[in-house]
């Protein structure tokens, strides 16, 4: 690109019929839209323990968290959470309908968390995790979980665990702007 390239300049400014600052083309006109962040995933299970992998990147590596992670273009969410599944836990997963929305407006996440269960209980770490296990309800380790919505959704998936088709969840209350501990 060349320095009188019409089209490199981007500024943040009220566009013509917005109410919202955004990132627009001095050159051109083009309107940069953010956008929040699609997190997709899933409450894994198999009979009657939770896959969990312990993370191996930042933030909060070496906490345990569910197999979940941004979406891509291209894919349905459900193709999503089947990929984190595949990427972080190298599990391939059956998908049994959707869990949870939870709003993280704070840091401009969405997250729609699935109730899965293991095709197979085949599994190893893949290279964002440092070891994936299956837990027990009571052996799940509570005090290192990532994240408040991996406690939100595990909690969901007991509540709902009666459910053929579970009523999706959404955040506990008082909690729409937290992210992690």
């Amino acid at each position: 690109m060349s320095d009188d390239d019409p089209f490199r300049s981007f500024q943040r400014r009220v566009p013509d019929g917005d109410s919202i600052e955004r990132l627009v083309c001095d050159g051109c006109g083009f309107v940069h839209y953010e956008n929040p962040k699609l997190v997709v995933g899933a409450v894994v299970t198999w009979e009657d323990r939770f896959l969990l992998c312990r993370r191996a990147i930042n933030p909060r590596r070496d906490f345990w968290t569910l197999p979940a992670g941004y979406m891509e273009l291209n894919e349905t969410t459900a193709e999503g959470a089947m990929r984190e599944a595949w990427e972080e836990a190298c599990a391939r997963i059956a998908i049994d309908g959707l869990l949870a929305v939870y709003d993280i407006p704070r840091i401009s996440q969405v997250q729609l968390i699935y109730r899965a269960r293991l095709v197979e209980p085949d599994f190893a770490a893949g290279p964002e995790s440092l070891e994936v296990r299956l837990f027990a309800w009571d052996e799940i380790p509570w005090d290192r979980l990532a994240f408040p919505s991996v406690h939100w959704a595990l909690h969901h998936h007991r509540e709902a665990a009666g459910e053929a088709v579970p009523v999706p969840r959404h955040n506990p209350p008082g909690t729409a702007s937290v992210d992690h501990p």
